[in-house]
């Protein structure tokens, strides 16, 4: 399982007064960045995800999860085409796709849910899932499901209906929850970390190549980090630099 996503470099500029985005590729559960690639601005997001997957020699079986920005079909057919596939989130970004998804006759489908809490907050998600119908287009798509997610905080509630597509026809759809769900590990495992721990936006190294630098040292530290089993990088940064031999017992032995 692979997700990928982008995130601008914030305060960063390159030299035509452009600010870079990342845009990372990391493995459900385990954390670890597997590729990065810089584009100057978020529209070229979307290609750049085609080109950070050719760095991988070998996608066949793998799974790569995407959010609505990368919903495209020719980044579908790039995935399909490697032998992988895709679950993608279709939103309004995408308006055809979406009003066709919408009009499926969803009451009739069977759903499975989940309740969560933590934080104070309450959600439960809801999931229902069909084969794809012939007259909607999108390459290599098998199913479809929508997702409902019902959040309850400090006695409000707020509700979110999202759809998917995916070119896994044998995936249940307790399988896709968890799919979507691990999509969004990357925004906190890596996006969060990377501004919050490493506190990435108040940098001041923030000029030409320096800030992708950064990120990437950033990115190898936490990918390093988790593969040595920890959760807390903000816990395990403070001990390792309480004895710069622990950080070099890691390197030695990553």
């Amino acid at each position: 399982m692979i997700a990928v996503d982008g995130k601008a470099v914030c305060g960063a500029r390159n030299r035509e007064e452009k600010t870079p985005h990342l845009v990372a590729a990391q493995a459900h559960g385990i954390g670890a960045v597997l590729g990065q690639v810089a584009v100057d601005a978020k529209s070229d997001e979307i290609p750049a995800v085609r080109e950070l997957l050719k760095a991988f020699t070998d996608l066949a079986g793998a799974v790569i999860t995407a959010g609505a920005l990368h919903t495209q079909s020719d980044t579908a057919q790039a995935i399909t085409g490697r032998h992988a596939d895709h679950v993608m989130t279709v939103k309004a970004n995408m308006p055809t796709l979406y009003k066709q998804l919408k009009k499926l006759p969803w009451t009739a489908i069977p759903a499975t849910s989940a309740v969560s809490t933590g934080h104070g907050r309450r959600a439960c998600r809801t999931i229902k899932a069909v084969l794809v119908p012939p007259w909607i287009e999108f390459a290599g798509a098998a199913q479809v499901a929508q997702v409902r997610r019902t959040a309850t905080k400090k006695g409000k509630k707020t509700v979110e209906v999202v759809y998917l597509i995916t070119s896994d026809r044998d995936a249940d759809t307790a399988t896709l929850a968890a799919w979507v769900r691990g999509h969004w590990e990357i925004r906190n495992r890596l996006h969060w970390v990377r501004d919050v721990t490493y506190q990435k936006d108040k940098s001041l190294v923030m000029t030409g190549s320096a800030a992708r630098v950064m990120a990437s040292l950033h990115s190898l530290a936490i990918s390093l980090l988790r593969l040595d089993g920890h959760a807390n990088i903000a816990a395990i940064n403070r001990h390792h630099a309480r004895d710069p031999q622990r950080t070099l017992k890691l390197l030695q032995t990553a």
